[in-house]
């Protein structure tokens, strides 16, 4: 039953396209799904197999890290091995799971935590942690926080991610706003999207605010608030039973969308990241909400100069602060003990102010480590992009608690589609409630299938 269980949930991930997974094409050849094989490598060294799903410049720039490692020890070799996107390569892993050809160590997006902790097969680093007496205060604690079950953590935080605020200061210039100042709530984005959207004859030519249609948006405006998306403090506490993110706080979330398409100072992008970039730089809209780790590559390729803020929050609430998106480092269990402490010593590596402060550089993404953000090369950056500190400080001024944790549930990837539906459902005129309901109510059933396969 509980094998059962594993495939249907990993089928269940081929929904969705994780916040920040990368390109669906995948280069690896037959042989690359191989895993662990041999316990060591043709030159002698203790040989670490580490899937990934980065694609493009952050594989380049993964796999330069990964070198730098190799040439700096003579006893360890790690092996970087694309496997596709976050669906792609979990499916793999559940194939492999347990047998020789499992990977030392495996990079999961956010969404997949409690998938992993369920499967059985993986060794949780809180074991490395205690034998080395490793002081993950040192790690930043909103980040690590989302990979900490019940005090113990699972994973090492890797590519970490939060949504932004993204505008055109330009269009904010030419609308009598100040660039400088974006919209903080729910009251002052709505009459900034109104001066921001633009009417020529019939139709629009740049409308004030877009979100693309993605649960993870929803997820995070709903935290903002202190929101809760399931039940036993978002499945903190115990398995999560019911949605619960169809409550007052995340009702003020559909409303917000729904007023403001009916306003016609929202625009309707669609659940493509691409389309929704592509629009902002032409100019279709003035605001709207990205992926922090985007921020760079939105600077670099606009004709205008782009600002960054934090979340806008409801007008009548304290602001929380934001859950971490991206991705973590797992260790899989049943292999040979010396070869996950070689796989340790790597994440250590990993973490390290300086390669930290390089990977914050070149891809993007937060470093898991803050002491990096006094290395150089980043105060250098920041003075490039001033965007990516607003980015940092949002994050850094996020409250701890079980609502900016994240939920932790098995159908994630299901339950998130159920919400792009609903927010689909507004376009079409659907009430916010009723919207949000069907999506509770159906996030509800699959809890409970999942619930009584798992025998809880």
């Amino acid at each position: 039953m509980k094998k059962k269980l594993l495939i249907v949930i990993s089928a269940l991930f081929l929904l969705l396209l994780g916040a920040c997974s990368t390109s669906t094409n995948s280069n690896s050849s037959e042989s690359d799904v191989k895993g662990d094989g041999e316990e060591t490598g043709s030159t002698g060294k203790q040989e670490v197999v580490f899937w990934h799903a980065m694609s493009g410049e952050l594989e380049t720039v993964l796999n330069d890290i990964v070198a730098d490692f190799n040439k700096s020890q003579d006893n360890i070799e790690v092996k970087p091995i694309f496997q596709g996107t976050y669906e792609e390569s979990l499916t793999k892993f559940n194939s492999v799971a347990g047998t020789d050809d499992a990977p030392t160590i495996m990079q999961v997006f956010e969404v997949g935590t409690k998938y992993m902790i369920d499967s059985g097969k993986i060794q949780p680093v809180q074991k490395f942690i205690d034998e080395d007496n490793y002081d993950t205060s040192q790690w930043e604690e909103n980040i690590s926080n989302y990979y900490t079950v019940d005090g113990e953590q699972y994973s090492m935080p890797f590519n970490s991610s939060t949504p932004i605020l993204i505008y055109n200061k330009d269009a904010f210039k030419e609308a009598g706003l100040d660039p400088e100042k974006a919209p903080m709530t729910y009251s002052e984005l709505k009459e900034a999207a109104k001066k921001l959207t633009k009417k020529e004859g019939g139709e629009t030519t740049r409308y004030g605010f877009s979100i693309l249609n993605y649960g993870w948006f929803f997820e995070e405006m709903l935290a903002e608030q202190g929101g809760h998306y399931v039940d036993n403090e978002n499945g903190r506490k115990g398995n999560a039973e019911k949605a619960t993110f169809n409550d007052e706080k995340g009702l003020k979330v559909f409303n917000l969308i729904s007023e403001m398409y009916k306003e016609g100072t929202y625009y309707n992008v669609g659940q493509n990241w691409d389309d929704m970039r592509a629009a902002f730089q032409s100019g279709k809209i003035a605001m709207y909400l990205d992926s922090s780790a985007g921020i760079k590559a939105m600077v670099d390729n606009s004709d205008f100069e782009v600002g960054a803020s934090y979340l806008p929050i409801p007008d009548d609430s304290e602001r929380e602060g934001v859950i971490i998106g991206g991705a973590s480092i797992w260790m899989s269990s049943g292999i040979d003990e010396e070869k996950q402490k070689a796989a340790w010593e790597f994440m250590k590596y990993l973490t390290t102010p300086e390669v930290q402060a390089e990977w914050h550089v070149k891809s993007g993404y937060f470093a898991i480590n803050p002491a990096a953000y006094e290395q150089d090369i980043v105060k250098e950056e920041w003075e490039k992009y001033p965007q990516l500190k607003v980015t940092v400080d949002q994050l850094a001024e996020t409250k701890k608690s079980t609502a900016t944790q994240g939920a932790l549930i098995s159908v994630f990837p299901e339950s998130r589609q159920k919400v792009v539906t609903a927010m689909e459902n507004l376009y079409q005129g659907m009430d916010p409630k009723e919207a949000l309901d069907q999506a509770a109510e159906e996030t509800n059933r699959a809890l409970e299938v999942a619930n009584k396969k798992q025998g809880n």
